[in-house]
């Protein structure tokens, strides 16, 4: 009876020893965002026709074939009067960049979003514990976060990575990263700072794949601030939910599919192959297959698997029976890659146009503006009062490798700040993306074929 007694006990502090450990593991995967600044360049570097068409003509390499390719780009990727460009390329010097106007560009982003960060939150550059900083396209000795480190005289136990070729999905794995992170230092705060660095990867050459980067990726960036003090999280405006992380590389097409490379005459350039498109949607797929399950309600996916199993046993032709994401999240915050990229993930997934308008005007107004795109179109939905408390939001972000990098929010408290929309949100959303000024301004291009 002793014997017995005792191991009743062992089994009992056993299950409550699990139990404990269990809770404790589930506090310390909070992961929150205090708040978020993106970047607007002064109105000086702003791409307009006029200005885009100054820039493509002084460019000796172009011929009329080239003139024709881009003007049909230009008026159909989506982009609109108001992006930014890096002031060399404006200047006219971008041939011929320096790491000073590249270290310059970064620094202007960067430091002008983490001053308003740090401003907005009343947090203290000192009491920052995790320092993680993405930029693909640019390396420098002292690195860039040591560039932030001495510029706000951070504390010298701060724990920092620079993430450097990540490309597109750089801020949502800088996200993982930080989450992962929590889980061994606790009651931490964690900042990213994302951008890309445009002034010395201005394409100047003449091959029509590796031009397309350049009416794409416009001047941008974001810096978040985040946290697992529980004791914050009233404060907090979304919490971390699930995230997945899937790379493709391993497949020669999709790690060829977007490169950087020089062309034949030595310009340096990303080349953009037609395998894209389907490289990002088999990342996608693979991504949503692990996701899927982790953020769908259980009545979807037995919904699903049901219909699945009756199609398969049915003779007669039935549609393909298809997930409804929308019951596991209200919001769809996609990478605004370009116009082609947002037309195929909202076919494939099933959006509507109001899913889809965030992207779209996203990228109307400030570009591709690479890993701090995703954070241009939840400020839009911010702008817009779509988010409402307990609202998901499911970010999808896309990048050369080829990487597909996911993440669900859950909305802490309705979210109404109009953020880096603050002078246009009125004006959107806009009846058409396609911008049909360089159409009325260089249509004597399409005119000249007419003539020969």
């Amino acid at each position: 009876m002793e014997l017995f007694m005792t191991i009743c006990l062992i089994l009992v502090y056993c299950i409550i020893f699990f139990i404990c450990k269990l809770v404790l593991q589930m506090r310390n995967k909070c992961c929150y965002i205090l708040a978020y600044e993106c970047y607007r360049a002064p109105d000086d570097q702003k791409l307009d026709t006029e200005t885009c068409g100054k820039l493509i003509l002084r460019n000796k390499n172009l011929g009329i074939e080239q003139y024709r390719f881009l003007l049909q780009a230009m008026v159909n990727a989506g982009i609109g009067e108001e992006t930014y460009g890096p002031r060399n390329v404006i200047a006219g010097t971008e041939e011929s960049p320096n790491l000073s106007d590249a270290l310059s560009e970064i620094d202007g982003i960067i430091f002008g979003t983490l001053d308003r960060l740090f401003l907005k939150t009343g947090v203290s550059p000192l009491d920052i514990d995790i320092l993680v900083i993405t930029v693909s396209m640019i390396t420098s000795s002292p690195s860039l976060p040591a560039r932030v480190i001495n510029r706000y005289k951070m504390r010298e136990d701060i724990k920092v990575f620079n993430l450097s070729g990540m490309g597109c999905s750089a801020s949502v794995i800088a996200v993982d990263l930080v989450q992962h992170l929590f889980k061994t230092y606790k009651n931490a705060y964690a900042v990213i700072a994302s951008s890309e660095s445009l002034s010395p990867n201005w394409y100047c050459g003449k091959e029509r794949s590796m031009m397309l980067p350049n009416i794409l990726f416009r001047l941008g960036g974001c810096s978040l601030l985040l946290t697992n003090k529980r004791s914050l999280r009233h404060q907090a405006m979304l919490k971390l939910k699930h995230s997945v992380r899937i790379h493709a590389g391993s497949s020669d097409e999709a790690y060829g599919s977007c490169t950087r490379i020089e062309d034949a005459q030595g310009y340096c350039g990303f080349f953009l192959t037609k395998s894209l498109p389907k490289a990002a949607a088999k990342a996608v797929t693979m991504n949503l297959r692990v996701l899927v399950p982790k953020m769908l309600p259980l009545r979807e996916l037995v919904r699903y698997a049901i219909v699945s199993y009756w199609r398969s046993k049915s003779k007669t032709s039935t549609p393909e029976a298809t997930l409804n994401l929308k019951s596991g999240v209200e919001h769809f915050c996609i990478h605004p890659g370009g116009r082609a990229v947002i037309d195929g993930m909202g076919r494939s997934l099933g959006l509507n146009e109001y899913d889809l308008e965030p992207t779209r005007m996203a990228l109307h107004r400030f570009g591709n503006t690479s890993a701090a795109g995703l954070w241009y179109v939840l400020s839009y939905m911010e702008a817009k009062k779509r988010l409402k408390k307990g609202n998901r939001i499911l970010m999808i972000s896309l990048g050369a490798g080829f990487k597909c990098n996911n993440c669900v929010w859950e909305v802490m408290r309705d979210l109404e700040d109009v953020n880096v929309w603050e002078d246009c949100i009125d004006r959107y959303p806009v009846k058409s993306t396609a911008n049909t000024s360089f159409l009325e301004k260089y249509g004597w291009v399409n005119e000249s074929r007419h003539e020969q």
